[in-house]
């Protein structure tokens, strides 16, 4: 018998933990948050534009996701738990902290920021990288390029790189590639080494 409380015990405490775990209960958080300051279902629903049975819902869902009571409902009224208490003082601040985080995350999609890594070979870097530097920190000012001229082979993965500039074939089937340029090889000499070189051959 002891032995089957244990167990009981132990699958109840995996369950809270996983509730604990599940952060979809942050989007309850503007409701609770609502009815705590106005201490009315019916009030918090006015004003959120609610249906007040809809509302009640997500403070059974919120209160089911914390494990834990939030508010004693009586036919006088609401009236906030110590759980509800220490919840309504820390919801306003964490609900501007996730404004703000999500606020900063559109920003990474609309302004190239932070550090741009690129390898590339140095003839190639000089030659057509460098040039572009001036007129790309100029276009985006919170943009860092950090320019590796190797003539190493370098590895993307191992060395945090988000570009790889090579020339030749791409053997490594694991790094998405595309072409920018195409390479021609011409064979070149002076007018005097052909000269010499003709005057040899005679």
């Amino acid at each position: 018998m002891r032995w089957a409380e244990n167990t009981v015990f132990i699958r109840n405490a995996f369950a809270y933990n996983a509730k604990m775990n599940d952060a979809r209960y942050v989007e309850h958080l503007p409701i609770f948050l609502e009815v705590a300051l106005l201490g009315s279902f019916s009030a918090a629903a006015r004003k959120l534009g609610m249906v007040p049975s809809s509302l009640v819902r997500h403070i059974d869902a919120l209160e089911s996701a914390l494990g834990a009571t939030l508010f004693i409902r009586s036919t006088r009224g609401l009236m906030l738990t110590d759980a509800g208490e220490m919840l309504k003082a820390r919801a306003a601040a964490l609900l501007s902290d996730i404004t703000d985080i999500r606020a900063e995350l559109a920003s990474l999609s609309d302004v190239p920021q932070g550090t741009l890594r690129i390898s590339c070979l140095p003839t190639f870097g000089k030659t057509y990288i460098l040039p572009l530097l001036p007129t790309l920190a100029e276009r985006y000012p919170q943009l860092f390029v950090d320019l590796d001229l190797t003539e190493r082979q370098t590895d993307p993965t191992q060395e945090l790189l988000d570009a790889a500039i090579r020339i030749g074939e791409q053997k490594d089937s694991g790094l998405y590639a595309s072409r920018i340029a195409t390479q021609r090889w011409v064979m070149c000499a002076s007018p005097d080494y052909i000269a010499a070189m003709a005057a040899q051959r005679t």
